[in-house]
């Protein structure tokens, strides 16, 4: 009965294991098929343009790292000008709604108000407004201030926490705080900004780490607000730069563009694995309560 007992217990740990090797073989198919694009790119900035599409393979017959000295100084600046505007709005935005999401998040979790769940409630709301329906209004606005072809269209309405996904993700984090906290401090004769400032922010630092790496990652990215509002190729961001290498009217340099596309990745991964482990505890502990 014994060596029964055991062999069924053996088959079923044989059938576990099968069962976790198929899954782990199917998940790694999964993501090599979900890196390839990323790879043929990488792989294309190294190809001459004319064997890019003409061979899909990532093995380049021949091989053309002239491609990453030719596209740094392809356009009318070298592309680091360029890296630097980039820098320029993702550390504006990333200030702005560290400070404005921030001090809008505690007055929604901890303050009481009239018309609060109101407010909450529109706030939300303007999650699911598309950025081309405010895109004319907004234009209108900058250009009656004359903020056209400048940063500030992209990086002050941050600092007014107009971003709603922020405040949201924060509002739930602070709610999850113990209010003994709030209620010991104010013993000590703490107001509600020295409470915000020694307990609430350095509660929610994972909170803070994952708005931070999702405007990075988001306003690295953002083609459409930076392609309305700056013209002057003097203030082109990355992703602008990148277009300019595509000509409807001549050949397109496809390898400098990949190459200079790859170059144009790095602070993303970069700022990502930095940041990562806080990010996994952002999004861990920051769910619906």
């Amino acid at each position: 009965m014994v060596t029964k007992t055991s062999a069924a217990g053996a088959a079923d740990t044989a059938r576990d294991h099968r069962r976790r090797l198929l899954i782990h073989v199917g998940l790694i198919g999964f993501g090599l098929i979900m890196l390839y694009p990323l790879l043929w790119m990488v792989s294309s900035s190294f190809k001459p343009t004319a064997e890019i599409f003409s061979d899909p393979g990532l093995i380049p017959e021949e091989f053309v790292p002239e491609n990453y000295t030719e596209g740094w100084t392809a356009l009318q600046h070298p592309f680091h000008h360029y890296i630097w505007n980039s820098l320029i709005v993702v550390a504006g935005s990333i200030i702005g709604n560290l400070l404005a999401c921030s001090m809008a998040a505690y007055a929604f979790a901890r303050l009481e108000f009239k018309g609060k769940r109101l407010f909450f409630s529109i706030m939300l709301m303007t999650i699911m407004l598309p950025v081309h329906v405010v895109i004319v209004p907004q234009y209108i606005l900058f250009a009656n201030l004359d903020w056209i072809n400048t940063f500030y269209p992209l990086i002050v309405p941050k600092l007014l926490a107009t971003d709603a996904f922020f405040i949201f993700l924060m509002v739930q984090f602070i709610r999850g705080l113990p209010r003994d906290l709030d209620e010991a401090a104010r013993i000590d004769g703490c107001g509600h900004v020295r409470i915000f400032l020694r307990i609430v922010l350095p509660l929610s630092m994972p909170a803070l780490a994952t708005t931070a790496i999702f405007t990075f990652i988001w306003t690295w990215n953002d083609f459409f607000s930076q392609l309305i509002f700056l013209t002057d190729p003097e203030m082109y961001t990355v992703p602008i730069a990148l277009r300019t290498f595509v000509d409807s009217q001549s050949q397109t340099s496809w390898g400098p563009l990949f190459a200079m596309s790859a170059i144009a990745l790095g602070p993303i991964f970069g700022f990502f694995l930095a940041g990562q482990r806080y990010l996994v505890r952002g999004i861990a502990t920051t769910g619906i309560k």
